[in-house]
């Protein structure tokens, strides 16, 4: 059996491979006979799953989301940088900017007008068609909102959480990275154009709706959330920054206060009490016990700020890991039972009842990549807080005093998260397929098959743990376009 990391590189590359066939994928077809649709996925489109099942027995995940596109064409640029995926990554990059700047032309009257689509659905699904009046209202940036459309460029007349406006954000410090770091996007100035074309459509939406309420991550609540205040003020911040830096006359003041007013909402959403960074605002938040929650992480790995608050070296976004892992540890029977060596499996909020609340890939996996991203912080020469609120993560890391030095907190970290990487192993099989989720109790894979985002949270992972493992390290080319407060 091969070693640790032996393991990583070969289901990296494996992943990379998957998520890529998620990607423009033309050859696949989805039928949705109840829906009255045929779906041939668009090049450009990125399938949350590539697997054509309408809830029978997984669910249906077969459209473009706008979140989960961009934190697929992100790990793409870092799969090609580590060298698991080949230089077709710059390829499908340029055939998903404009698919994506395709979806500007969509208009929901003319779609009612031309579609007929009602007419092809059958009664029993009538209930889950939205109404006239919710589709006759979408248009230009206006469909940004929308969550997702299909795979084939049309809009998606199904009921579901809208609006949501993490995605563009997302998709924006995505791009941003991807201007700074890959050569070969300045080497074609059509590509360049079209990639700036799409940052300042995201940037103009993100600054239109950073102060509006909108569904979370998960598309269950809606209100304001951590997760999208903290990517929507990250986009924006940086995005000012690249608006001056390529000397263009759009304005970036108004991105900038925007940021800055989004920053200090999130201080807002650190509960003293708990010792967690809520993932939800006071007023209008979760009252179900879902206060806590991995998309907290999620939020501090996808903004990628270097340091300062809702950095992986805030003290309190510290503090909210060990509170998910300590709470998950007591929840799922297999981290209860799970031997010497291994770090705890996560889900995404306590007593989650989706496909049976199991532990995520995509949540396992981030924790882990903040403890490799944070030993090469470490190692980059930043410094680790020593204050009461991260008291309880130093504990755990094995660094409670102030006399461990840098280099033996990054061992310290890396060591971690290798404990979370062994527990992604034990769940993962021969094959290397990654689901959406493994049992809480079993470890068996369920819900969604070959998740593009379990694939692109375990490149991500892989991608910092060796960039951690080196000697010597600058700072983390995945967060370049971040900063400091």
């Amino acid at each position: 059996m091969p070693g640790l990391e032996q393991w990583i590189a070969a289901e990296a590359r494996f992943a990379a491979s998957r998520m890529s066939a998620a990607i423009s994928a033309t050859d696949l077809v989805m039928e949705r006979t109840g829906f009255g649709q045929r779906v041939i996925p668009h090049p450009g489109s990125v399938l949350a799953s590539p697997i054509a099942a309408h809830y029978d027995p997984d669910p249906d995940y077969f459209f473009h989301w706008f979140r989960d596109s961009a934190i697929v064409i992100d790990a793409l640029r870092v799969a090609l940088a580590a060298g698991y995926a080949d230089r077709s990554a710059v390829v499908r990059l340029r055939e998903f900017v404009q698919f994506s700047l395709s979806l500007q032309a969509l208009e929901g009257r003319e779609f009612l007008r031309n579609s007929g689509f009602r007419a092809r659905v059958q009664p029993a699904f009538l209930k889950y068609v939205r109404p006239d009046g919710e589709l006759g209202a979408l248009s230009g940036n206006g469909v940004l909102a929308d969550t997702r459309v299909n795979a084939d460029g049309t809009l998606d007349f199904i009921r579901w959480s809208r609006p949501q406006s993490d995605g563009p954000a997302t998709r924006g410090i995505a791009l941003l990275r991807w201007w700074h770091e890959v050569p070969e996007l300045h080497e074609d100035p059509a590509l360049q154009r079209a990639v700036s074309d799409l940052i300042k459509t995201d940037l103009s939406f993100t600054l239109a709706s950073v102060r509006d309420p909108c569904g979370d991550v998960w598309e269950e609540a809606t209100g304001y959330h951590y997760y999208t205040q903290l990517v929507q003020a990250e986009a924006l911040r940086c995005g000012a920054e690249w608006l001056e830096d390529t000397g263009q006359p759009e304005p970036s003041a108004a991105e900038r206060m925007a940021a800055e007013e989004a920053f200090a909402r999130l201080d807002g959403f650190w509960d003293q009490t708990a010792g967690f960074y809520r993932s939800g605002g006071a007023t209008e938040t979760h009252k179900n016990g879902r206060e806590l929650d991995i998309a907290v992480v999620l939020g501090v790995l996808h903004a990628g700020r270097i340091s300062g608050a809702h950095s992986l070296l805030d003290p309190r976004a510290q503090a909210t890991l060990t509170a998910l892992e300590e709470l998950f540890e007591a929840q799922y029977a297999i981290n209860r039972e799970r031997p010497p060596g291994r770090g705890p499996a996560l889900g995404r909020y306590a007593n989650d009842r989706y496909y049976g609340g199991g532990a995520w890939f995509l949540a396992t996996l981030a924790a882990a990549e903040f403890y490799f991203r944070l030993a090469q912080a470490l190692r980059s020469g930043a410094k680790m807080a020593f204050v009461p609120e991260n008291a309880r993560f130093r504990q755990r890391l094995g660094a409670a005093e102030p006399a461990v030095d840098g280099e033996q907190l990054a061992r310290l970290a890396v060591a971690r998260g290798d404990a979370i990487m062994r527990t992604v192993r034990a769940y993962t099989p021969q094959s290397g397929a990654l689901s959406e989720q493994f049992d809480q109790t079993t470890g068996a894979q369920t819900s969604a098959k070959h998740l593009s985002w379990s694939y692109a949270a375990f490149i991500t992972a892989a991608a910092s743990r060796e960039r951690a493992c080196r000697p010597t390290e600058a700072a983390d080319p995945a967060m370049k376009p971040a900063g400091t407060d």
